[in-house]
């Protein structure tokens, strides 16, 4: 033994046992601390170390944002694959991997080659051409990919649209061709020469046979004016001989007010009697549409006896939309069929636009004038039209026949060219440029810029379209555009576009669908980032829908859950015990027509929600869980927040939805709960909820229809070893 090794042995054994017990238990202590403190500094240093020297490369969970690592890996709350953290991404490289994808978009790209896992098509070769931050995203496609994806593009172009107006209507007479004939003195009818309705009657036609006892006495003042100038004093100039001159001047001129004519007043002169019967002559020609009185009956002064109408030409009204209403002009030419002469074709002139919109059909009246020689046309028969607009930029009307010509404001059909009157109305004429038209003779015309309807994917007042870069083949890039109005098969572009650059216009959906997959700009994401999953489409829908009291097509996996293959351990049952049992009472109080009680009860079940201890549950158990907990949060939300029942039963309905999916793949310790269906919930869509008792309490209706509804299934407590499967 060395002289060291007996030293030290000699000194331990003077020191107490005691004294060696404390000495151990003291740096067991200390080194217990440093074990567990050092790991925790390390790696805490490591990823501060890692944030500042490797920005970009931050890991973290879908379903718990908190958690932040260095590397990828699994969640330690739920085990889920970490997802690289929203805002960092890798450093560009010079030159990207290939990447392989669905051609249907299925799935993210991968970067290996194979079978498509969703739909079984093969993989083919795809990348993701990202430029510098703030640059717009683009993908490259391989020519197998365009041609499986069936892409097709075609260039950007400026030309001179032509928009084809449909519109809708029926023939009408002609307000200002309408004439009444009318009784101009007293009396009695005693013949109607014209006995019923419809019968054609020419100008100068006698109509009427009237006795009038005023009308005998008109004439005795008349023939005493006659004599009393015949037998005045001799002598010209006489003050006698002006006055009874004057007089039968004045009497000649009633009759003519009272519709007599210059005959019938001369052969009252000659005959040199009175009579109490006067004729009533047609003042124009047309067709009696009206005859108002019978023959013998008494009339006063201004009685309407008939009405005619001239029907050599009629209006045709018409219903425009109103977004039809920037392709309408005051005199454009419309064509049109009516249903009585089907394939054969009629014209006339837009001759007035209302100017107030009909509220209820959202449309505005447009009078179109036409001629009708031959009669054919007639009042009331139905026409449908159409008017084509040669569109230039702004969306101004071009016609070439109108183009600097002059033209009556109110009577398009006067149409001249130069300056002049009227002829029918004597207003002076004005410039058809004045009444929206563009003359095509003026140089200065912008043509619009124009792409196809099917190239922009439009949502809201967003408009997207995918361009061909000119220099890249197969690779295109999203750019969002200012789209003008929409002009048959085609869009005028404000901006986003030059002339010549190809857009495109089939297949661009699904090149949209692989920008969302990848989480870069696309039509519903256009800052992009993750995607929702995709349950929460449906959500934010049924969201939406409960404001209103309405619900969308109930959910399609109610029947058959994914959950009911899940490995659930069965203690977790009791923790989903107090959510089914606020659940129940929400039920019941709806059922009761107690809202306040259902929102007291809606706020229980979103503190139980909150108290669930999801750590029992691992795998597709968690997810499932996740997906089912949050419909049922926002649900119990709405429900707490509704203003009144009706919108609490709408989130209730969204509330059931999740409930049933839960229950079946959950289960309860203490519950048996009965599944009902109301077939006449939301506008017969239905809807379906869960109850204690066996007897229908409906919660949609309440007291309204309380016993509404058919029991479909009683789901029970789970099953050993697995999830309740629910059926009876």
């Amino acid at each position: 033994m060395k002289p060291a090794v007996k030293k030290a042995m000699t000194i331990l054994s003077k020191i107490p046992m005691v004294a060696i017990v404390i000495a151990v238990f003291v740096l067991g202590y200390t080194f217990k601390g440093m074990v567990s403190k050092a790991p925790h500094v390390a790696s805490t240093s490591a990823i501060e170390k890692f944030s500042e020297k490797a920005v970009g490369k931050i890991w973290t969970c879908s379903m718990h944002p908190q958690i932040r690592l260095p590397k990828p890996g699994k969640c330690p709350l739920c085990s889920m694959d970490l997802i690289r953290a929203a805002g960092t991404s890798e450093p560009r490289r010079a030159k990207k991997e290939p990447k392989y994808a669905c051609s249907m978009f299925c799935v993210p790209p991968m970067s290996r080659p194979g079978m498509c896992p969703i739909c079984g098509m093969e993989m083919v070769e795809v990348e993701d051409t990202a430029g510098d931050e703030g640059t717009p995203r683009t993908l490259t496609l391989s020519k197998m990919a365009r041609k499986l994806a069936e892409i097709q593009t075609v260039a950007v172009e400026r030309k001179t649209v032509s928009a084809e107006i449909r519109m809708a209507g029926k023939i009408d007479y002609d307000e200002t061709r309408l004439g009444y004939i009318t009784a101009w003195v007293p009396g009695r009818l005693d013949r109607l020469y014209v006995d019923y309705t419809g019968v054609p009657v020419q100008k100068g036609d006698h109509l009427v046979y009237l006795y009038s006892p005023e009308l005998s006495t008109a004439q005795t003042e008349l023939l005493e004016a006659l004599r009393r100038t015949k037998s005045g004093r001799k002598g010209e100039g006489s003050i006698l001989d002006e006055r009874a001159e004057a007089w039968v001047r004045d009497i000649r001129d009633k009759f003519r007010l009272w519709g007599m004519t210059e005959a019938q007043i001369a052969e009252i002169e000659e005959r040199g009697t009175a009579s109490d019967y006067m004729t009533i002559y047609a003042p124009m020609g047309g067709i009696v549409i009206h005859k108002n009185v019978l023959e013998g009956s008494y009339v006063q002064t201004g009685t309407r006896i008939y009405t005619i109408a001239d029907l050599t030409h009629v209006w045709v009204k018409l219903d425009a939309y109103e977004s039809d209403l920037a392709w309408l002009r005051y005199g454009q030419q419309v064509e049109f069929e009516a249903e009585a002469y089907p394939g054969e074709t009629f014209t006339g002139t837009v001759a007035f636009i209302a100017p107030v919109l009909d509220a209820k059909t959202r449309t505005v009246k447009v009078r179109v004038n036409v001629e009708n020689l031959d009669g054919r046309l007639k009042p009331e028969m139905f026409v449908r039209a159409v008017a084509h607009s040669e569109v230039a930029a702004g969306g101004r009307v071009v016609d070439a026949e109108l183009a600097g010509k002059w033209m009556c404001p109110m009577h398009p059909e006067i149409v001249r060219e130069e300056a002049n009157d009227c002829d029918r109305c004597g207003m002076p004429l004005v410039r058809t440029e004045t009444l929206g038209f563009v003359s095509i003779d003026t140089d200065d015309i912008e043509v619009p810029l124009v792409i196809p309807a099917s190239a922009p994917l439009i949502t809201g007042r967003r408009a997207l379209v995918y361009v061909e870069l000119p220099n890249e083949t197969g690779t295109y890039q999203g750019r969002e555009v200012n789209l003008g109005p929409r002009v048959g098969n085609q869009y005028i572009v404000f901006d986003g576009l030059t002339e010549g650059e190809r857009v495109v216009v089939s297949g661009n959906f699904k090149i949209d669908s692989a920008m969302q997959i990848m989480a870069e700009p696309s039509m519903m994401s256009p800052k992009g980032g993750q995607p929702p999953p995709s349950h929460d489409h449906g959500r934010a829908q049924h969201q939406g829908n409960t404001r209103t009291g309405r619900m969308p097509s109930p959910r399609q996996d109610l029947d058959e859950p994914d959950g009911l293959k899940l490995n659930v351990p069965p203690a977790f049952a009791s923790e989903f015990d107090p959510v089914l049992a606020a659940y129940l009472k929400t039920q019941n109080a709806l059922s009761h027509d107690k809202p306040k009680q259902a929102k007291d009860a809606a706020a229980e079940l979103h503190r139980s929600l909150a108290e669930v201890n999801m750590s029992l549950l691992t795998g597709q158990a968690h997810i499932a869980w996740m997906k089912e907990a949050d419909g049922m949060t926002r649900a119990a939300r709405d429900i707490t927040a509704s203003a009144d029942i009706q919108t609490a039963r709408a989130a209730f309905a969204l509330l059931s939805e999740s409930m049933i999916v839960a229950t079946k793949c959950y289960g309860t310790t203490t519950e048996t709960v009965h599944r009902f269906h109301c077939p006449m919930a939301f506008g017969d869509r239905g809807g379906d909820w869960l109850q204690r008792k066996d007897k229908t309490e409906n919660p949609y209706f309440g007291s309204a229809m309380f016993r509404c509804g058919v029991k479909t299934e009683t789901i029970g407590q789970p099953s050993a070893g697995g999830a309740n499967d629910g059926r009876e």
